[in-house]
């Protein structure tokens, strides 16, 4: 599989979130398909890490497209974002659900280690989940996806990939969920590892 370059993400959130479905997360032994995505908006989204400015633990995402953004939620799981736009606009896709479709076995040995794993949809179905499968943690904030040498990159979708559907993103207070300008969470219709809600 071939590593997207830098020019790929080098575009609004927005636009690159629903470009991501269906392009592979390459993570060493395990290759993930993007079933799950949300954009994140810096500076005019109530619902970014970025919404009050440049910080030290959000400083990733004000930086160079095609950057993995890693953070910890709640302290327990770590999430994470594609950096997407250019230098500054603090722009990110975060990917929260995905197919395991190389590594299975790894990845299930990995989910198992940390928490219950039923079925094969399940090993990359949510955001904490999905991280835990891939074997990427809060120490990979900043990683370089264009980098030559990279053990981790996105590769590109092979072919169509069905009906896209767009809604308001999952877990967020009301005022970065419910606006429709803000219907920035896309998920592949009918999916099995796409995480709830579907609708």
């Amino acid at each position: 599989m071939d590593r997207l370059p830098r020019v790929f993400f080098e575009r609004p959130a927005r636009e690159l979130a629903p470009r991501l479905l269906g392009c592979h997360v390459v993570a060493g032994e395990v290759v993930l398909r993007i079933t799950e995505v949300e954009a994140y908006e810096g500076a005019t989204d109530p619902g970014s890490h970025a919404y009050r400015g440049e910080t030290r633990r959000n400083a990733t995402m004000f930086g160079e497209a095609g950057h993995l953004y890693v953070y910890r939620h709640m302290g327990l799981h770590s999430c994470m974002n594609v950096v997407a736009s250019t230098t500054s606009h603090a722009n990110g896709c975060l990917v929260r659900a995905g197919e395991i479709v190389r590594g299975v076995d790894v990845a299930r040995a990995r989910r198992s280690t940390a928490g219950v794993t039923r079925r094969d949809t399940d090993l990359a179905q949510g955001p904490g989940r999905l991280t835990v499968a891939l074997g990427i943690t809060w120490l990979d904030d900043g990683l370089d996806l264009c980098a030559s040498d990279s053990d981790v990159f996105v590769a590109d979708r092979a072919g169509e990939v069905g009906t896209i559907v767009a809604g308001p993103r999952i877990g967020l207070r009301p005022e970065a969920t419910l606006p429709e300008a803000l219907h920035l969470r896309f998920h592949l219709a009918g999916d099995p590892t796409v995480s709830r809600p579907r609708a």
